[in-house]
């Protein structure tokens, strides 16, 4: 192992753990990603042309923010798969790890020479990770899917109407993310089996089952109900103006109901007996609401979250990502890591919640980065890399390149 890979090790659950990552875009990738935090070798395998993720969204020099996050700390061998001796050391390198992840539509990898069928007779504690669309068979298992297309395919929009009805859109890759960390805890479940019996797993999940366990309670509740519950489940709840700004403020109960009451001085709220309890308070909910706006308009923010935090009222500032970072208790838990990335710069990273210690944080992989070291590490000989690079099967990337 080369001294910078020696250096980064630490105490980590999953240290000594070998992860070969061949997915591509979100779910697999951060999953794996999430296997590195806590301390796992976590190796990323591209095409030449790089994982599809590196080219949307917001997007600078070699790498996207997508990119970045779902990859950061990894290790990047560039191999051809279309290539016949590239399909031989993808199953190489296969053979070699403890857990791989792939997300590729079913009947992919195996056509790569990597499916679990082709792998697992001679590796049985080999935790496989296989992550698709809609499940690896069914009238739809082939079918393309993203995660706009699994928003509106599973509900997720259909849970997001706005007042008028509109299906949305979540603004964040709700499906895909979900995934991933569905997609961690099963690997990680596998791996405490593989701990206790010596045998590895066949996990297997979709975007499709994610996105419908997210929403376990509100299919629930439209099964109890039989229509799907519109907006807030209590009143007042909502994002009202400031003088200066932007408030969220809720009462979920009537004791937070009277809090609230205090804090803005409204007694003949209190002593309404229409607003006794929540049903009474959700039925007059827009005069409740249009009260409390124009009252909440006349002072500033602080003004108010003095007021409502002097009497404990659920309450927030409504805050962008430059407020999130100055905000007083995520600067106490040190929210966002500053992660050094080659060709973009210094950026914010949010880390996986949880962990006992931190890793630190190292920089996405750029294409085919680490392939001679990699290989070495993994105990090929330095003529078999040579000569794999030489026939195109593998590519050895160029770090200062992709950062000029």
């Amino acid at each position: 192992m080369d001294s910078a890979v020696a250096a980064d090790m630490n105490d980590g659950p999953f240290s000594g753990l070998r992860v070969l990552d061949i997915s591509q875009g979100i779910a697999g990738p951060y999953c794996g990603q999430m296997l590195w935090q806590q301390g796992a070798e976590v190796v990323k395998v591209e095409p030449p042309a790089g994982d599809w993720g590196r080219h949307v969204g917001t997007v600078a020099g070699a790498h996207s923010a997508l990119s970045v996050a779902y990859n950061a700390g990894k290790r990047g061998v560039c191999l051809d798969a279309r290539h016949p001796a590239g399909r031989e050391a993808l199953r190489r390198l296969a053979d070699g790890a403890d857990v791989l992840i792939q997300n590729f539509r079913p009947g992919v990898a195996a056509r790569m020479g990597v499916g679990y069928q082709d792998l697992a007779p001679h590796a049985p504690g080999l935790v496989y990770v296989s992550i698709s669309g809609y499940g690896e068979d069914g009238p739809y298992a082939s079918a393309p899917a993203s995660d706009s297309v699994m928003q509106a395919d599973s509900g997720l929009m259909y849970a997001n109407q706005d007042e008028a009805g509109v299906p949305r859109r979540i603004g964040v890759l709700m499906a895909d993310i979900a995934t991933a960390l569905y997609a961690a805890q099963a690997t990680m479940a596998a791996l405490y089996r593989q701990a206790r019996t010596g045998l590895g797993s066949h996990v297997q999940l979709s975007l499709f089952q994610a996105c419908a366990a997210l929403q376990v309670n509100d299919i629930l509740a439209y099964g109890m109900a039989g229509a799907r519950r519109a907006g807030p489940v209590s009143a007042p709840n909502g994002v009202f103006d400031t003088a200066d700004g932007r408030l969220s403020v809720l009462a979920l109960n009537n004791d937070q109901f009277a809090r609230l009451c205090r804090a803005l001085e409204r007694p003949e709220w209190l002593l309404d007996p229409a607003y006794a309890d929540n049903a009474g308070r959700m039925a007059r909910r827009e005069t409740l609401h249009r009260e409390l706006a124009a009252q909440l308009a006349t002072r500033t923010s602080c003004h108010w979250i003095e007021r409502l935090s002097r009497e404990d009222v659920l309450h927030a500032r409504v805050r962008g990502y430059d407020e999130l970072a100055a905000h007083p208790q995520a600067q106490h838990v040190d929210l966002l890591q500053t992660l050094a990335q080659p060709g973009v710069g210094a950026l914010p990273y949010a880390a996986l919640p949880g962990l006992a210690q931190r890793r630190p944080l190292a920089a996405a992989p750029a294409i085919g980065q680490h392939t001679r070291d990699v290989l070495r590490d993994w105990g090929w000989t330095a003529s078999d890399i040579q000569a794999l690079l030489a026939a195109g099967a593998l590519v050895q990337g160029n770090v200062q390149a992709e950062a000029a």
